[in-house]
């Protein structure tokens, strides 16, 4: 603290409790980062505080197009809910996909959109306590899990891509996002998002150099795609991949310098399907416990 505050102009307030509106709990070895107030709030906002509660914030099958359904008449509430979400998936990554979905169509909304933002909600209401966990570790390694939706925007036919990092026990970077560029196979849009968590895990380990404390393994990243992986290695570039070939040569450098293993993982044990499609209620629980999205830790403890 006080190297600290020869270099910036500083205060200290003593243990922290809040933090631009993210509720701060302690216990023993570990920290409970909630948003419980702010998803209330939102909640309130769109006059649903009496509805029914949802198991999981988004449906298996639902897709939508910009042109599903009549135009909703309310956009600026449909806005401000939608923008309101963002920010709640600082601590609550396993809405993260669902607020994606929503999110592409803040320009013109439709009905069908209003009701899947309404099932974001439902879900919320019976799940507003719940908060990101982060326990003390000795284990000082990244390792992240990638994977993609080929061609599932009914508009643009591009792909969405998610991942997740933890380091150690703990996960400190998530996206879901829809790639910028179309691919033409499983394994480009897969291999791309093995290169945005690559270029994710790079910039955490010059964080993590500034911070004086270098990683000393490598980082390891699960793909469930086995073309991507074998793209990650193999040293020969096919006639069919050559117009992605700088993104190819940024991660084949890392591996074979070391610093990054690309792995495979079965899909039913790939963490980050929970940023690129709905899943069923018994996956989806599942993988957000792998998230480390659980309730209160007092209430953990009484139970």
């Amino acid at each position: 603290m006080s190297r600290l505050a020869a270099e910036f102009a500083m205060k200290d307030l003593g243990p922290l409790s809040h933090f631009l509106g993210i509720h701060v709990q302690r216990k023993g070895d570990k920290m409970f980062l909630s948003q419980q107030v702010y998803a209330k709030e939102i909640i309130d906002r769109a006059g649903m505080s009496s509805c029914k509660p949802v198991a999981t914030p988004i449906d298996t099958k639902t897709k939508f197009g910009s042109n599903s359904g009549s135009d909703f008449d309310d956009s600026t509430l449909y806005r401000s809910l939608a923008g309101a979400f963002q920010y709640l998936t600082f601590t609550r990554p396993d809405i993260c996909y669902a607020v994606q979905q929503v999110c592409m169509h803040m320009l013109a909304p439709k009905v069908d959109h209003w009701n899947a933002l309404k099932r974001i909600i439902r879900y919320l209401q019976g799940t507003s306590s719940n908060g990101l966990t982060i326990s003390a570790s000795v284990d000082f390694y990244l390792r992240a899990y990638t994977d993609a939706d080929w061609a599932g925007c009914l508009d643009t036919r591009r792909s969405t891509s998610g991942y997740c990092i933890y380091l150690g026990p703990n996960i400190i970077s998530w996206s879901s996002k829809r790639q910028s560029v179309f691919s033409r196979s499983s394994a480009e849009v897969e291999y791309r998002g093995v290169e945005n968590v690559v270029g994710e895990i790079c910039w955490l380990c010059n964080l993590l150099l500034e911070l004086h404390k270098p990683l000393t393994t490598a980082s390891l990243v699960y793909c469930d795609n086995i073309s991507a992986i074998y793209l990650s290695g193999n040293p020969v570039q096919h006639q069919l991949t050559k117009h992605i070939e700088l993104d190819i040569h940024f991660v084949r450098d890392l591996v074979q310098c070391g610093c990054i293993r690309v792995l495979h993982i079965p899909t039913r044990f790939q963490v980050a399907e929970i940023f690129t499609k709905g899943l069923p209620k018994v996956l989806f629980d599942d993988f957000r416990s792998s998230l480390s999205i659980r309730p209160p830790l007092a209430s953990t403890a009484g139970g």
